[in-house]
Order: structure tokens, then sequence, then C-alpha cells
């Protein structure tokens, strides 16, 4: 089964930071986004009962919700409430008009199933060309599970390069593989990447703020 969105209103977002794939060395990114990514495109939502409106983004906790300009860093990212809003926000960035939610229709369905339950991870969408969509109840609890997950890395190699998996906002995540997409999507007023490298260290004039978990940060560096 998949999720249609129609977008009809465009917010613009400056958007925030780029991300790398775990510590591979490979070309992916972020975890991974798909391609067709929009170099420089907008978030959107449609006003809905979940989301905001393009002279209040901040209305009804829309896409920007729960963002007060004097909040932490994790208070001013993105929230959708659903993965329609989710989807239409990621489609602002790289292409996602639906997102696929049957494992019939999930390209990364298997690879995908460890992101359950225990990460706080309540649904999956697929976006297809690689970006994924995963709405959390928890965003602390999911955070958790993805340190640990890195911890475990970093045991088993300690010089392992792991420089984020997910950009995240409030309550959804995104996987994805095209570096184009990260950038687009992690600038001011976009998503952060979450990093739970003890070794991270970005360049100077790059984000780096304290994420719900300690150990790990949000930031808008990108290094494939």
């Amino acid at each position: 089964m998949r999720i249609k969105s129609l977008l009809t209103t465009v917010i613009a977002v400056t958007a925030l930071l780029p991300l790398t794939a775990c510590g591979s060395g490979g070309d992916q990114a972020i975890g991974g986004i798909g391609g067709d990514s929009v170099v420089g495109g907008t978030g959107e939502g449609d006003g809905g009962p979940n989301e905001g409106t393009l002279d209040n983004p901040t209305k009804n906790g829309g896409v920007n919700g729960n963002a007060p300009k004097n909040g932490t860093a994790f208070q001013q990212l993105p929230k959708a409430a659903t993965m329609a809003a989710a989807a239409r926000y990621v489609n602002g960035y790289t292409k996602c008009t639906s997102a696929a939610t049957d494992k019939n229709d999930y390209e990364y369905w298997d690879d995908d199933a460890q992101y359950d339950a225990k990460w706080s991870v309540t649904e999956r969408g697929d976006c297809g060309k690689g970006t994924r969509i995963f709405m959390l109840k928890d965003a602390k609890a999911f955070q958790a599970a993805y340190k640990a997950s890195i911890d475990a890395e970093l045991a088993a190699n300690p010089k392992k390069g792991i420089n984020g998996g997910f950009a995240v906002g409030q309550d959804f995540a995104v996987i994805a593989t095209s570096r184009n997409a990260i950038s687009a999507m992690t600038k001011p007023g976009g998503l952060y990447i979450l990093n739970c490298n003890p070794n991270f260290a970005p360049p100077s004039g790059y984000v780096k703020e304290k994420a719900l978990v300690s150990g790990c940060v949000l930031t808008d560096y990108f290094k494939d």
C-alpha cells in the first residue's frame, strides 16, 4: 500500500546538514537518501491538521512545529507527525511523491527490519532510489539505539570513520544515498545528522549541538 501525497504549499527552508553513511568509506551518505534530488529545494506541507502554513510554519505543530527561536537544536528541528507529512517534507529536497509502507514496494524491507520497536520506530516508508523515512515514537529512545549500534561497531573497529547514519527531525528520521539530497536537507531550517562517534570533530564553522543522548551530537557537517 502506498501513501500518496500531493504538495500544495511550499514552506521555504534554508536547510542544514549533509550526512554520511556509516563508516564504510563507500559512497553512501546519511544512512542513505535516494537520487533525483532537488538541490536547493524547499520542505513543504499542505497546512493540514498536523502541519503548519506558509505564514505560520509552527501552527498545529506543523512541519517545523515546536521550533521556538530560543529552543534547543533538537526543538528547532522539523516535526511531521505522520508519514504523509514527512514524505511531503522530504519531497522538497529529493523525490518522495509517495512513501511505500508495504513489503512488496519497499526495496530495503529486509535491510531496514532492524529498525523496529526497539528503536522506537513505528512506521517505515520507502520513497524509492534509496530514500527511506522512519517515524519515531520516542526520539530519545531512537538516538540511544543508534548510539548502541555505533558503540558496537567501534568496539569491533575503533578506527572506523562513522560520521552519521540518519538525518533527523523531532519525530522522524531519513536514510539516503544521494549526497546532494543530504546537503539540501541539512542546511539551516532543515534536518540535522545524528553523529554518535566519540572521535567526531567537525571543522570550524559547522554546527555541533547536543543530541538527546549523551555521547551524540546533531551536526550539519557532511563527509562521505
